[in-house]
């Protein structure tokens, strides 16, 4: 007889629902070496999000993201993977473009963080906006927050200047759609009249 005779799909799955559960349980105490290194308190943050002045108090593990969207209301800044590989999520912090999925809140403190709601001037676009509607640049809408804020970043320091610079520059902010045609029509139109 072997070891695993008499064991069923069923009970295997349901001894590992059970031991999962009472693992979920179990609070973490002083014998666990990752919950003495776990930060316990909050932090205050203050920044300027879209030229307004903010103060949050929030675990110091919250990304800019998850600030943004969830404590701040703004929903333009789109979470993609969640891993910096999408570019769905970049906003602009002192005027640097960067994934906010990957920074964290605390490191921001004091900074001026401008997001895809922040770029227009009042109901004005901003006009790698109305070049991304007036080229096509979009489809599902999804990933193009992240593009144009990636595209004002670009022509502002001077790193659009020709197509494959575009591309290069580019290439971190993921269309599924592949509206990458319209998209570099876009940045071309608005960096004609940012010039």
């Amino acid at each position: 007889m072997t070891q695993y005779e008499g064991i069923t799909r069923r009970g295997l799955l349901g001894g590992l629902v059970g031991t999962a559960a009472a693992a979920a349980t179990v609070p973490l105490g002083s014998g666990d070496a990752g919950a003495q290194s776990a930060p316990t308190g909050e932090v205050t943050v203050r920044l300027t999000v879209n030229g307004a002045a903010t103060s949050l108090t929030v675990d110091p593990r919250v990304t800019l993201l998850d600030a943004v969207r969830e404590r701040l209301r703004l929903p333009g800044t789109k979470k993609g993977c969640d891993r910096g590989q999408c570019g769905a999520c970049t906003v602009h912090v002192d005027g640097r473009r960067v994934l906010s999925c990957l920074t964290l809140l605390a490191t921001v403190d004091g900074a001026a963080v401008t997001t895809i709601e922040g770029l227009a001037d009042g109901d004005r676009l901003h006009p790698l906006q109305r070049a991304f509607i007036e080229q096509d640049g979009l489809q599902c809408g999804f990933c193009t927050p992240g593009q144009i804020m990636s595209a004002a970043a670009i022509i502002g320091d001077g790193r659009a200047g020709t197509d494959a610079e575009i591309r290069e520059q580019m290439s971190g902010n993921i269309c599924r759609c592949s509206a990458y045609p319209g998209i570099l029509a876009a940045i071309r139109q608005a960096r004609t009249e940012l010039s």
